[in-house]
């Protein structure tokens, strides 16, 4: 297995060379044998090496922890995933009356709330920062009916994380170290600047096509979202959290338990097959892959792991084009499995209907012709990590083909899909791009 890591580090320095990546952070697990390893530095503006010690934003890998703590509570007989929130939050008020009140926790942990998904404001770093946040969804328009379509929501996770709040009567940080952190024996994972910044860091930083790239600010993503993306760690600690997730539960939570939450509850679609209780599940590698993405300001990482092979991985980077680094460390990880990604093939579709503009909360894609060639081009908007940020810098069109009718894939060698959603009258009703459902601009 050393020489399979030492292949994943090479595609790792050879990525971050190619997308000015200025750190990097690699773990990897098989058959109870552990390497890890960092390269360059934490930050252009201040730059310590990166090391298997230094903690990098995980984004939205929290979701899992999330799912975690409230299977715990779910084995106490403390939470119901089938039973309205309104069990737990009585208050709970959504734009749609009829969801709000039949709206349960198995949908917020599998992203079919159907509400916009993508909401971020600054609440304040107290503790009623999460509650503050929950009373402002109502303001987030209904897009899909409830249960019925999955589309990435975060806002769907701010509620979880105050329904564990209300069950156990505290803080959801300090409630996620007594129900997974401290019991895992993760103590290099932690929520607030104020631990961070004791230890070595990673700082985000974003995209510049024409010099190095430029330190993103703010560090943090607010204390109202941390349920949904907050957690800082080490790619070691992530590497003990797989162990538990693969293994017997460790007497935090049962088999069976952890079964549940990696068996597919809906069916996605492209970027993924299907969706468990927070994780995302794909077959079509040639192995069972169960994991989660993340991305904040400027850092963007990938941990997964192939329960059947004993296997996972961890990759954590700050840079805004970090998608490119996980994906070279994934090739030849997946090879060492006997796994690959699927070989998409460009089929003739017309493209008519397809071509124009879409939006979602944060983002407006345009798929159009460029040079006769089909492109897809996203331009964010901004409104993250607070309402009022501007957008960042935009990446450049990506040359896109048809390999199934509604189904894109970028043809450069990335695993980017996307795929379109018809209405019962058969005309597209959504774009789905990065999970996210997108409305056509008409």
């Amino acid at each position: 297995m050393a020489e399979v890591f030492d292949r994943i580090c090479e595609a790792v320095r050879v990525s971050m060379e190619e997308t000015k990546t200025p750190g990097v952070a690699v773990g990897l697990l098989h058959e109870g044998e552990e390497h890890v390893a960092g390269f360059g530095v934490t930050s252009t503006e201040n730059p310590l090496e990166v090391t298997p010690e230094t903690l990098f934003q995980i984004g939205s890998i929290t979701k899992t922890f999330t799912g975690t703590a409230a299977m715990r509570l779910v084995e106490r007989g403390e939470l119901d995933l089938d039973v309205p929130v309104r069990t737990y939050l009585p208050e709970l008020t959504l734009s749609d009356e009829g969801v709000a009140a039949r709206v349960t926790m198995r949908h917020l942990l599998t992203h079919t709330g159907g509400w916009i998904g993508d909401y971020f404001d600054d609440f304040g770093s107290g503790d009623d920062a999460l509650a503050r946040m929950c009373a402002a969804l109502s303001v987030l328009t209904q897009l899909t009916p409830l249960g019925e379509v999955w589309s990435y929501n975060n806002a769907g996770f701010y509620l979880a994380g105050r329904v564990i709040e209300m069950i156990t009567g505290k803080p959801y940080e300090k409630s996620l170290q007594d129900l997974v952190l401290e019991p895992l024996g993760l103590e290099q994972t932690f929520f607030h600047a104020d631990d961070v910044m004791t230890r070595r860091f990673a700082v985000g930083h974003l995209r510049n096509e024409d010099g190095p790239p430029s330190v993103a600010r703010p560090w943090g993503i607010g204390r109202a979202h941390h349920a949904a993306g907050g957690i800082a760690a080490t790619v070691g600690d992530l590497l003990r959290y797989a162990r538990f997730h693969m293994g017997d539960g460790e007497g935090v939570l049962q088999r069976a338990t952890l079964e549940e939450m990696q068996t597919s509850q809906l069916a996605v679609g492209s970027i993924f097959e299907f969706v468990g209780i927070t994780w995302s599940i794909s077959e079509r590698t040639g192995a069972r892959l169960v994991g989660h993405s993340g991305g904040t300001n400027g850092q963007i990482s990938l941990f997964f792991f192939a329960p059947e092979r004993d296997f996972a991985l961890a990759v954590l980077t700050n840079h805004q084009r970090g998608n490119d680094v996980t994906f070279a460390a994934r090739v030849p990880a997946l090879e060492a499995i006997g796994a690959r990604e699927p070989q998409r093939e460009a089929i003739d579709v017309g493209v008519d209907e397809y071509l124009g503009r879409y939006e979602s909360a944060l983002i407006e894609a345009e798929l159009r012709h460029d040079d006769g060639t089909l492109v897809l081009d996203l331009a964010p908007k901004g409104g993250f990590p607070k309402k009022d940020s501007p957008p960042p810098p935009a990446p450049p069109p990506e040359p896109v083909a048809f390999y199934a009718p509604d189904r894109l894939f970028a043809t450069g060698g990335t695993p980017d899909e996307a795929e379109f959603l018809r209405g019962e009258d058969g005309s597209i009703e959504w774009f789905r791009v990065g999970g996210r459902v997108m409305a056509p601009i008409r």
